[in-house]
């Protein structure tokens, strides 16, 4: 086994089992004691890129796991059947094959973490991935989260029953504006029990909710009402995904573990595009969380954009040329 095989191995040892949760009881006083310092978060987020850099074989290392923890999307009004079986093969096949050969990492089985596309992609993802990779579809009224809710809970039900293992829900976002933390519990919980057996990723679109006190609030409430995941955007706000309320998110993941043993996963989404903000997330989860949240079942990335930037870094990491991207297949 080559260095970069044991490096990208100790990076991220995979969880065994993947527990599906089920909601807890609403408790209230919980969000009480939630304070965000937001200069003292904003001074961390300064410092990382600075205090951690990665290089060489470690560098190549980190930006495999990146690829491995990618939720690969495609959500698009003009999606085709034939776009999405070809996102689907890129899944399966994320980084050409000579590049695998150079690396000397053929036994990492290398794939992305999951598949992400609407209710109607389902069966044209599923021909192509035959459960070798989960397939995720966004549902309860994405991206507004403001369709009736028995319409919601019925596209719920109809992706699971298609074959989606992950369903990436809404939270609307008026119930947080208007801190109805109830409100919010109860739509995410009806969310939860529409889910079955599939994962639940719980978006909470927080470049819409004002300030971080709200983004560690929602998270919390979200946890507590059996989200599997916790997501910060639907890639369609203004402002998506950031460092800084990543930071917010995973230490409210950190404080629910210390409250209830719960292990919630994460995940990023929107505005997440080059290989080195790829490993900055992945470090800030290391030092955040730890290496038990470095694996596809605990952290995922949603992009669609970033392995073409992920292979190309990987290409000169390995000939110091770059390539253009026309040369590398759609992600």
């Amino acid at each position: 086994m080559s260095k970069v095989q044991i490096l990208s191995k100790q990076a991220s040892p995979e969880a065994s089992v993947v527990p599906v949760f089920a909601p807890l009881e609403f408790t209230p006083h919980w969000l009480d004691s939630i304070r965000v310092n937001y200069s003292a978060a904003e001074r961390r987020i300064k410092t990382l890129a600075g205090r951690r850099s990665v290089k060489k074989e470690q560098q190549l290392a980190w930006m495999l796991r990146a690829i491995s923890c990618i939720d690969l999307t495609t959500l698009q009004g003009d999606d085709t059947e034939g776009r999405v079986r070809r996102l689907a093969n890129k899944a399966l096949n994320p980084l050409r094959q000579d590049l695998i050969k150079q690396a000397n990492c053929e036994q990492l089985n290398l794939t992305t973490g999951a598949v992400c596309v609407y209710h109607s992609m389902i069966p044209a993802a599923l021909a192509v991935l035959k459960n070798r990779v989960p397939i995720a579809a966004v549902s309860a009224g994405f991206p507004t989260g403001l369709a009736p809710m028995s319409i919601k809970l019925q596209e719920i039900e109809a992706s699971v029953a298609a074959g989606a293992a992950e369903i990436d829900i809404v939270v609307t976002r008026s119930h947080v504006l208007t801190h109805n933390w109830q409100a919010l519990y109860d739509e995410v919980k009806a969310y939860k029990l529409a889910c079955g057996s599939a994962r639940m990723k719980t978006i909470i679109a927080t470049g819409q909710l004002g300030n971080l006190k709200n983004v560690a609030k929602a998270s919390m409430v979200a946890m507590m009402a059996g989200s599997d995941f916790i997501k910060t955007s639907t890639g369609t706000e203004s402002v998506n995904a950031t460092l800084l309320v990543s930071l917010i998110m995973m230490r409210t993941i950190r404080e629910f573990y210390q409250l209830t043993g719960r292990k919630v996963a994460f995940k990023p989404a929107g505005g997440i595009r080059t290989a080195k903000d790829a490993v900055n997330y992945l470090v800030l989860v290391k030092e955040e969380l730890g290496d038990e949240w470095l694996n596809a079942n605990m952290f995922r990335f949603g992009a669609s954009g970033l392995l073409t930037d992920l292979e190309r870094q990987i290409e000169f990491h390995l000939t110091g040329r770059y390539s253009a991207n026309y040369r590398h297949a759609m992600a």
